[in-house]
Order: structure tokens, then C-alpha cells, then sequence
């Protein structure tokens, strides 16, 4: 699978998730059929600011509910922000009941 179409099928997933939840890079690595690609997810994710603007980017965390890609926003605080007015609670780009959240690809099949 080349990168570009990878990158499509990243982005796909990333539009499903619902207003309010989260996912994390490996979860959609894992529904994509790759589960060892969570870096390769992160880099479609970064590539999405210029790929893909209006893609709800800042629904997609680390395995652990880290916002590891708020530095991709500018500003970086914007990311808490968006999440925030979705009535998620982050504390210390932390996502607090992160398995609450949490929305896996893979339970929509």
C-alpha cells in the first residue's frame, strides 16, 4: 500500500470518530490491517494539516490519552481546546477518563 492511500484510509477513520471521543494512532493502525503502523498513523496525522485541514485531528491521542500531536497545532493549546469544547476533560495534555472516551474502529464492524 503506497503512502498516499494509506494516508486516505487514515484519514477516513479519522472522520468517523464521534464528536466527543477519541482514538488512538494503534487503533487505527490495527483496523487499517496494520498493526505495527501507529508511527506511520501519526505521520498522516501530521501530514493532515496540509492534506486535509477541516480532518478532526485532535481526536486522535496516544495509546495512553497523551495529546503527543498538540505541538502539530498552532497554537499547540488549541488542541486541549477543541477537545475541551467536545466535553472532554484534559489535565496535563492528559485525556482524563480516557477509557470512557475512548472509540475504537474496530467495534464499528
Amino acid at each position: 500500500m503506497d503512502k498516499i492511500n494509506f494516508f486516505q484510509k487514515v484519514y477516513e477513520v479519522v472522520r468517523e470518530i464521534p464528536e466527543g471521543r477519541v482514538t488512538s494512532y494503534g487503533a487505527i493502525a490495527k483496523y487499517l490491517g496494520a498493526g505495527k503502523a501507529a508511527r506511520m498513523v501519526g505521520w498522516a496525522m501530521n501530514a493532515s494539516f496540509k492534506d486535509d485541514p477541516l480532518l478532526p485531528a485532535h481526536r486522535v491521542v496516544n495509546r495512553n490519552g497523551l495529546l503527543t500531536g498538540r505541538h502539530h497545532f498552532d497554537p499547540p493549546e488549541l488542541m486541549q481546546q477543541l477537545l475541551e469544547n467536545e466535553g472532554i476533560e484534559v489535565i496535563d495534555n492528559q485525556i482524563q477518563d480516557f477509557k470512557k472516551v475512548f472509540w475504537d474502529p474496530n467495534d464499528k464492524i
